[in-house]
C-alpha cells in the first residue's frame, strides 16, 4: 500500500536472524527427537526379535524334551525254576523288576521256552518241583512292583505268587509319586461313584484329594492322569484329564514304568509285538556272540534285546514249534556277547540283564543321537 509505513531495514534483518535461530533450535531437537524414536524403534524390535527366540527355543526345547523310542526285554520264565525256594523265585524276580526301571525299560516280554504254553496271569503257581506256570508267576510278581502302592489293593487281591511280594525292594520310579509329592502326571483307578450328568469320572491318584476327569469312565479302570496347572486350593477335589499312558514319556521325557507281555514261545516275542510297525531292531544276548565293545547300533524306534535262560537261547529256539533253525543267532539283528572274558563258566540271566542293559546303554544313546542330527 502507497500511505503504509515502511520499517527500519536493520529491525526486519534482526527479526529473521532470530527466527532463523529457533527454526535451526527446533529443527535441531525434532531430529533429535526423530533418533530418538528410531533408536526405540529399533530396540523394541531388537527385543520382540529376542522374545520370539527365546519362545522357538522353549518349543524346541518342550518337543525334544520328549521320548519317542522305546526299549523291550524278552527273557524266559523259566529262570525262576533255577530258585530254591518261594522267598528266592520272588526275590529273582524283583531282581529283574529292579534292572528294568533303572534302565528305564518300557516293556518286559516273559516267553515260555518249556512248551507251558502261558498267555494269562490267571490261575496261580503250581508249586516248586512240578511243571508250574514259572511264566505266570514272574509276570504276576513284574505287574506288582510297576503297579504304584496306593494302586496295588485295587489290582491285586491276596495271591500265592504274591505271598512274598511285600519283601522285595521297591522300583520308586517316577510314577510311584508319594501322597503330597507335586507330579504333574499320576497313575489312578477309577472310583465307583455317582456324578452329575456332563462331568467326569472320580480317581483316586493317592492324594489327600481324589481327582476329577474329564470324561466318564467305567469303575475299577487304570487310568494315567495329567493334572491341571491351576487348581483352585479350597476345592474339596482336584481337576485332571486322562492321557495315554505312553503321554509322561513321549511330551515330558519321563520314564512311566514297564507293559508286561506274555508270549508262549521264543517267536510269538515277535509275532506279537504291540508297535504297529514291530521291532525295527532286535539283539540277542549269548557268549557265542560278537564282542559288544566293536557293535555300533544303527537308528531304531523300538528296539528288542533278548536274554536266554538255563540253556541259554538255544533251549528257545528247540522248544519253539514255528522255527526251523537251530541257530538263534539268524533271529536278530545283532547277536552280542555283553560280557567277554567272563571269569564264570556261567552268567545268570537277572546279572545278564544288568551287564547287557549297562555295555548297550551308551550305544543306544549314541544312536538316539545320531538319529536327531540326521
Amino acid at each position: 500500500m502507497a500511505g503504509a509505513a515502511k520499517r527500519p531495514r536493520g529491525l526486519q534483518e534482526k527479526e529473521k536472524k532470530v527466527d532463523w535461530r529457533k527454526w535451526k533450535q527446533e529443527k535441531k531437537e525434532e531430529k533429535k527427537k526423530w533418533k530418538e524414536i528410531k533408536l526405540l524403534r529399533k530396540l523394541e524390535k531388537k527385543r520382540m526379535q529376542e522374545v520370539m527366540e527365546k519362545q522357538k527355543e522353549e518349543e524346541k526345547a518342550k518337543e525334544d524334551k520328549g521320548r519317542h523310542y522305546t526299549v523291550s526285554v524278552a527273557l524266559p520264565g523259566s529262570i525262576l525254576n533255577n530258585a530254591q525256594s518261594p522267598e528266592l523265585r520272588t526275590y529273582l524276580a524283583g531282581q529283574i523288576a529292579r534292572a528294568c526301571a533303572i534302565f528305564c525299560v518300557d516293556e518286559i516280554v516273559v516267553f515260555d521256552d518249556q512248551g507251558e504254553d502261558s498267555r494269562t496271569v490267571e490261575g496261580q503257581f503250581d508249586g516248586i518241583g512240578k511243571k508250574g506256570q514259572a511264566c505266570v508267576q514272574l509276570a504276576r510278581i513284574l505287574q506288582y512292583l510297576e503297579c504304584p502302592q496306593y494302586l496295588r489293593k485295587s489290582f491285586f487281591p491276596k495271591h500265592q505268587d504274591l505271598q512274598f511280594a511285600g519283601l522285595l525292594n521297591p522300583l520308586d520310579s517316577p510314577h510311584h509319586v508319594r501322597i503330597d509329592e507335586e507330579s504333574q502326571y499320576r497313575e489312578g483307578v477309577v472310583l465307583a461313584r455317582p456324578t452329575k450328568p456332563g462331568k467326569g469320572s472320580f480317581v483316586n491318584c493317592g492324594m489327600r484329594k481324589e481327582v476329577q476327569i474329564d470324561r466318564q469312565l467305567e469303575s475299577g479302570l487304570r487310568v494315567t492322569v495329567q493334572l491341571d496347572k491351576q487348581q483352585n486350593p479350597d476345592s474339596k477335589i482336584q481337576k485332571g484329564t486322562v492321557v495315554s499312558s505312553n503321554h509322561p514319556r513321549t511330551v515330558s521325557g519321563l520314564y512311566w514304568g514297564y507293559n508286561v507281555r506274555l508270549a508262549s514261545c521264543l517267536s510269538a516275542v515277535f509275532a506279537e509285538c504291540p508297535f504297529k510297525e514291530g521291532y525295527d531292531l532286535s539283539i540277542g544276548t549269548s557268549e557265542r556272540g560278537t564282542c559288544v565293545d566293536q557293535a555300533t547300533l544303527p537308528s531304531f524306534s523300538h528296539v528288542l534285546i533278548v536274554f536266554g535262560g538255563l540253556q541259554g537261547l538255544e533251549a528257545g529256539v528247540d522248544g519253539d514249534p514255528n522255527l526251523e533253525s537251530t541257530d538263534p543267532s539268524v533271529l536278530f539283528d545283532l547277536y552280542l556277547n555283553t560280557c567277554p572274558s567272563q571269569g564264570s563258566r556261567t552268567i545268570r540271566t537277572e546279572e545278564a540283564v544288568l551287564i547287557s542293559l549297562s555295555a548297550l546303554r551308551p550305544r543306544i544313546d549314541e544312536a538316539v543321537k545320531k538319529a536327531l542330527g540326521s
